[in-house]
């Protein structure tokens, strides 16, 4: 590296200047001028939550494996260096060259939550490249995003070049051979490019497509505007995972990151299918690793960074069939080099427990339930196949096993939710602190710790509650009074703690989530009113976002408190995720008409469409 791109005066006005210039253990270094492609991946938030990402560091990579791509980061400048860079016309750059972003072939920007949306603007602003996608020139770099907002790019279409839609392993290969393809003709253009990369799988070029609305404002159809580009979209998925690159030597951050630890993945999609949740269904069948792989993985990774803990990532870590073979293996080979083992997404079970026995000082740490509902009938409604007798012998387990601090995790304002599901929290959280003092005094650790904390249900693409209604601010902190008072109502209550999410943001991020093109007018109004990083409640001004609504004529009431017809055209319909929406209507009907569960993928198939995908769990057990 010849110089920072930051100059000493500034890094030292910034909070964190390390955040800034690069160098870290295991940064892959090349020459530029050896390479045909010049990636910029960019995480539209602070560093020590991008540091943290594990989609990021497995594409990086993966594209570095290519000699002709080199790919370099780019995270969010904080507000103070953002400030000084606007006022100093200073163009962002890359970490690893410290280069000028807008000097790249392609900027990949993921787009992991809706409340980083402005980010994303803040990127290409700071960048010093056109906002608009219409307004961009063969001289600018291809705005390309991923991530699981991408199944729903609507509301950000209008700045963005290409999507991805899908799982990065799969096509990004063919997207860069088409493009180092054309760029070697000597008869490139943007335009030549985006129409063939429309036809590369998984691939979404939003400018390729019309799209018009009925009277009352929704959709009323989205088509190509020429016969050769796609009319769907298909997701794409890597059905066997042992066939994907992996980050076997990660980047350590310099700065402490939000998750300063090895993550090893050890699946990818899940068979339970709650409702409510968009990457239960969006990332199916459930796919796993191999557990020879995972373990050389672990120990090549722990070697690698000199980390010492060790996470396993999935989104239902119970789930993976080999999992007890795992963890004995990272106790018996890897904590005995002063390395812990994280193991979130568990099932509150006998052998979970014993694991977590061994791994962690029982004393200060706390135990993680997610009821998401607290009564019976709620949880059957999202699916959560799990009963009181499931919590409650589960807790019981564990103050036996000498655990005192338990947090319940639990929404608000799900469809058919009653005041009585609403009081069934805090009732839930009092009868598991009653487990605790049916214990022997002198076999407690003191008194119990009961910690409750709710989340605003938010409605998301391709799911079965993707039709439902949400309620204004007002509405969700009335509920969540309900709970506060029937919590000092109980017999336990200097047991019980409760903490509630904003209510603001919830609605906002309702509005992003299931927002169409119109939506993009109201984004930017807000960028430009110095909204940034609203994802962090120091930043975030809902007072900005309404004014950047009303100038756009875009309602709150359309888009986020209105419940959707069931054959209402959506934003996202033109993507093919593998599950069927006549599947998700059925478990709509099944939830709200019903009350049923719905047995997980493995006790029986549902027939969702995703063995289509010829893998994973579909097709366990079978030749």
């Amino acid at each position: 590296m010849s110089k920072l791109a930051l100059s000493d005066d500034i890094l030292m006005q910034v909070d964190k200047p390390a955040r800034y210039i690069g160098n870290e253990l295991n940064m892959i270094k090349k020459n530029p001028a050896d390479v045909d492609i010049r990636f910029a991946m960019c995480f539209p938030d602070v560093y020590e939550i991008g540091m943290s990402h594990l989609g990021i560091q497995i594409l990086y990579e993966m594209y570095n494996r290519r000699e002709d791509v080199y790919c370099e980061r780019v995270y969010s400048p904080w507000p103070d260096l953002h400030n000084i860079m606007k006022e100093q016309r200073i163009p962002l750059f890359a970490l690893e060259t410290q280069d000028p972003v807008k000097d790249f072939d392609f900027v990949g920007i993921t787009l992991q939550y809706e409340m980083c949306y402005t980010n994303i603007l803040q990127i290409l602003d700071l960048s010093q490249i056109p906002i608009w996608q219409k307004d961009r020139t063969d001289n600018d770099p291809l705005i390309i995003c991923g991530g699981p907002c991408t199944y729903n790019p609507e509301p950000v279409a209008d700045f963005v070049d290409l999507f991805y839609i899908g799982e990065g392993e799969v096509s990004y290969h063919e997207l860069f051979d088409l493009y180092k393809q054309m760029k070697q003709s000597g008869h490139y253009t943007r335009a030549d490019f985006l129409r063939e990369a429309s036809k590369v799988p998984g691939i979404y070029v939003p400018s390729l497509y019309e799209v018009t609305y009925k009277d009352d404002g929704t959709l009323e159809e989205m088509k190509p505007i020429y016969e050769d580009v796609p009319k769907t979209v298909k997701r794409q998925v890597l059905v066997q995972m042992d066939e994907g690159a992996y980050p076997t030597k990660p980047l350590v951050p310099f700065v402490r990151a939000t998750q300063d630890r090895v993550v090893l993945e050890i699946q990818r999609g899940c068979i339970r299918g709650c409702r409510f949740c968009q990457a239960g269904m969006v990332y199916r069948p459930n796919r796993e690793k191999s557990l020879e792989l995972l373990k050389s993985y672990a120990k090549e990774m722990l070697s690698s960074t000199g980390h010492e803990e060790i996470s396993l990532s999935s989104l239902s870590s119970s789930d993976y069939s080999c999992l007890p073979e795992l963890v004995n293996f990272l106790i018996d080979e890897c904590c005995g080099d002063g390395v812990n083992i994280s193991l979130p997404s568990l099932r509150i079970d006998a052998f979970s427990l014993d694991v977590m026995s061994k791994v962690q000082d029982i004393r200060k740490s706390s135990l993680t339930f997610a009821p998401e509902a607290g009564s019976q009938r709620l949880r059957n409604v999202i699916n959560k196949g799990l009963t009181k007798e499931d919590i409650l012998h589960g807790a019981g387990m564990a103050f036996e096993g000498g655990w005192q601090k338990v947090k319940l995790y639990f929404m608000l304002g799900l469809p058919t939710e009653t005041e009585e599901d609403m009081r069934a929290i805090p009732e839930l959280a009092n009868e598991i602190a009653v487990r605790y003092y049916e214990i022997p005094k002198e076999q407690r650790n003191g008194k119990c710790q009961i910690t409750m904390s709710t989340s605003f249900f938010v409605p998301k693409p391709f799911t079965p509650f993707q039709w439902a209604p949400m309620y204004e601010k007002g509405e969700y902190l009335r509920r969540a009074k309900i709970v506060n008072e029937t919590m000092k109502a109980q017999l336990n209550h200097k047991s019980l703690r409760y903490n509630w999410h904003e209510a603001d943001v919830t609605v906002l991020e309702g509005l992003l989530a299931r927002g169409d093109r119109k939506v993009a007018q109201a984004i930017y109004n807000a960028y430009e009113d110095g909204c940034i990083f609203d994802a962090w409640s120091d930043y975030f001004s809902m007072e900005k976002w309404e004014n950047a609504m009303d100038k756009a004529g875009v309602s709150l009431d359309f888009y986020a408190y209105r419940q959707r017809d069931l054959d209402e055209v959506f934003p996202w319909d033109f993507i093919d995720v593998g599950v069927r929406k006549d599947f998700l209507k059925k478990e709509w009907e099944r939830a709200t008409q019903d009350q049923v569960v719905t047995p997980n993928c493995r006790m029986q198939c549902s027939g969702c469409g995703a063995a289509g995908f010829k893998g994973g769990v579909c097709f366990e057990g079978k030749n």
